[in-house]
Order: structure tokens, then C-alpha cells, then sequence
């Protein structure tokens, strides 16, 4: 008997422990919800480009006689790449030199015989017609001199020409000539992205051009660094891009590029902020319950008899964006929303506000 009796006591504290915890109020944590401007993000993918590219190529020809850089180097602009050989372009020019000074000095000493020529005068028997023509043979060496001089400034030029110089800081994306090889003009050497100034190109579908202002707010993110967002502005929009896919281009650049470890035709995606032209009522994203079959509920928390009691609400949600849900129709403002313990409740039930 008293084992039946502590047993019966045992059976009733259990049944006394399980009602009091089927009545304990569920903990939960609140939200209101509030009329905000809503706004539709739009995720696109695009590539880093570079604002300068270029293959570089002699502009005459000539055998390859050094090449400096190779594919990875970084150059600064106006820094040697590839030199062809020049001794017969050296050569030409030191002609070219000599001839100039040559016709320096025949200027110089016709200058000096018309001068004095002119000093001494027909009074002294030198004659008009001799004078006039000291005077032509200076017309002529002046005219050679400047021949020559231009000869010797084309000469330099085409020295100069056997250098090829970086038109712009960057970095040799390929080499393509080497060592001994004959070049012509316009043949490539060595190909040259710039590393500064990178932009992000992404090709946006064109039923969104309407909407999308320079001042949109651009997050950008590389494939290469998923975990890190910066921020970006709109460069430019070009209207027309690709006619057959229905897009167009958006041009997107940023100021924290020295933090990132960026290099052209890297992957990125943009999350663009669009204005939707409308003002909705928002709850925090994890106030939303979604159901298999569809539904879409909040509980929202209501003060009855001074105590806070849960009702659940069917709602019809929109976009979306910052952490919040648009909720079409089933709320309004100023309503607090369960966040946190929404999982398990029933409507009508006692809630503990955390």
C-alpha cells in the first residue's frame, strides 16, 4: 500500500509539472511593424575591366633585339619594353649629323664672304652682280641647313622609334615577340592592361532602365572575396549594349578598390537599390512564417486584459530588402510582431515579451 501511495504522489507531481509547463507563457521577442519606402534589390553579375588596354607594336620594323618585361611585370608609363636593333639607324644619324654641320659651316663662311663683300662695295672693284649673287649662295646654305637639320631631327625619330616605350602604368598581360625575331609595323610585342582605375561592367536587363538613376546605391562584391561588400557608384549607363539579350550596360566604379585584391576580368555581382515608387507596411524578415502549402503568417502581439496575448495574420508579402519583408495586405503599421519564438505558438495564447 505504500508503494501504491508514493506512486500515486509521484503520478500527481509529474501531472501538477506537465500542466504548469503546458501553461508557461512562451518567451518572444518583439518588432513593430512600420510604413517604409520600399525598395527592390536586383542582383547582377558583371567582370572588373580595365580603362586602358592596348597591344603594344613598333611602328616600323626591325629585328627584336631585347625584350624587358615579361607577362606579369608591372611597367610605369613611358618605361622601355621591347628594343629593336638600331645600329643602322644609329649610323644614319651620325650621317645625318655631319651633314648638318657641314652645311652650318658653308652657311657660316657664305655669311662671312657676303659680308665682307658687302663692306668693300663696287668702289673698291668688287661688283654689283657678284654681291647679288654671295647673297643667293647664303639663300641657298641657309635652305641646305635647314634641309639637313630636319633630315638629322626625322633620323633621330626613327632611332627613337627602336625603343618602345609603356604609354600608360600597367601591368604585361602577355608577351608576345621574342628575342630575334623580325617585327613589322603594327605587328604586337607585348599586351598592356592598366591596373588603376578598374571598373565594374554589368550587363542589367533593359526592363529596369527606367527606373535606375545615377544615384542608385551599389554593393559590390567579388567572387574571388564573397565576404566582403563595398560600396560603388554609377559611372555611367549605356543605354544600348546587347540589342539580342535585351540588356544594357552599367558602369560601375568605387573608392575602396586598395582594399580588395582586384585585377581585370575578375567576376563581381552587384546589388543595385531601386526605388519601387511606393510606400509599404515592412516587418523584420524572420517575423514571417512560410507554410508548404503557400501561406504566409505573423503573429502579432496584442494587449488584452494586461496580458500580451498572440494572434496570427495571413499577410500577402511583397520585396524584400534591408532585412525587412513588404507586406501587401494583411497588416498595418504600428502593430508589434513576434521575431523570435514564432515557431510553436497558438492563436489566442500568452505570451512572455522578452
Amino acid at each position: 500500500m505504500k508503494s501504491l501511495s508514493r506512486c500515486l504522489q509521484t503520478v500527481l507531481v509529474i501531472g501538477a509539472l506537465a500542466c504548469a509547463t503546458a501553461h508557461a507563457a512562451s518567451p518572444v521577442e518583439i518588432a513593430q511593424s512600420e510604413l517604409r519606402q520600399v525598395v527592390q534589390i536586383v542582383t547582377v553579375s558583371g567582370t572588373v575591366t580595365s580603362p586602358q588596354s592596348a597591344i603594344l607594336s613598333p611602328s616600323i620594323g626591325g629585328l627584336v633585339a631585347e625584350t624587358l618585361v615579361d607577362a606579369g611585370d608591372r611597367v610605369e608609363a613611358g618605361s622601355i619594353i621591347v628594343t629593336l636593333d638600331g645600329e643602322l639607324a644609329r649610323l644614319a644619324l651620325e650621317r645625318t649629323v655631319a651633314e648638318e654641320t657641314q652645311a652650318r659651316i658653308a652657311l657660316d663662311d657664305s655669311k662671312r664672304r657676303l659680308a665682307e663683300a658687302e663692306k668693300v662695295g663696287p668702289q673698291r672693284g668688287i661688283a654689283e652682280s657678284e654681291i647679288k649673287t654671295l647673297r643667293a649662295e647664303v639663300t641657298r646654305n641657309e635652305a641646305a641647313l635647314e634641309a639637313a637639320t630636319a633630315a638629322a631631327r626625322q633620323q633621330q625619330a626613327v632611332v627613337r622609334r627602336h625603343e618602345v616605350r609603356a604609354p600608360f602604368k600597367g601591368v604585361v598581360s602577355r608577351r608576345l615577340a621574342q628575342v630575334g625575331e623580325w617585327v613589322n609595323p603594327g605587328d604586337g610585342l607585348v599586351e598592356l592592361v592598366a591596373t588603376e582605375g578598374l571598373r565594374f561592367d554589368f550587363r542589367v536587363p533593359q526592363s529596369y532602365y527606367a527606373r535606375l538613376t545615377e544615384q542608385a546605391r551599389i554593393d559590390l562584391t567579388l567572387d574571388a572575396v564573397p565576404d566582403e561588400v563595398v560600396p560603388g557608384r554609377i559611372q555611367s549607363i549605356v543605354p544600348v549594349k546587347d540589342p539580342g539579350a535585351r540588356t544594357f550596360l552599367l558602369r560601375v566604379v568605387t573608392d575602396a578598390l586598395h582594399s580588395l585584391p582586384v585585377t581585370p576580368g575578375m567576376s563581381a555581382r552587384a546589388a543595385i537599390r531601386i526605388d519601387a515608387g511606393r510606400d509599404a507596411v515592412a516587418v523584420p524578415r524572420d517575423a514571417v512564417l512560410m507554410y508548404p502549402d503557400g501561406r504566409k503568417t505573423v503573429w502579432v502581439v496584442r494587449n488584452e486584459d494586461g496580458k500580451p496575448v498572440v494572434h496570427e495574420h495571413r499577410i500577402q508579402a511583397g520585396l524584400e530588402f534591408d532585412g525587412v519583408v513588404e507586406v501587401r495586405s494583411g497588416l498595418e503599421a504600428g502593430l508589434d510582431v513576434v521575431t523570435r519564438g514564432n515557431e510553436a505558438l497558438r492563436d489566442g495564447e500568452t505570451v512572455l515579451l522578452k
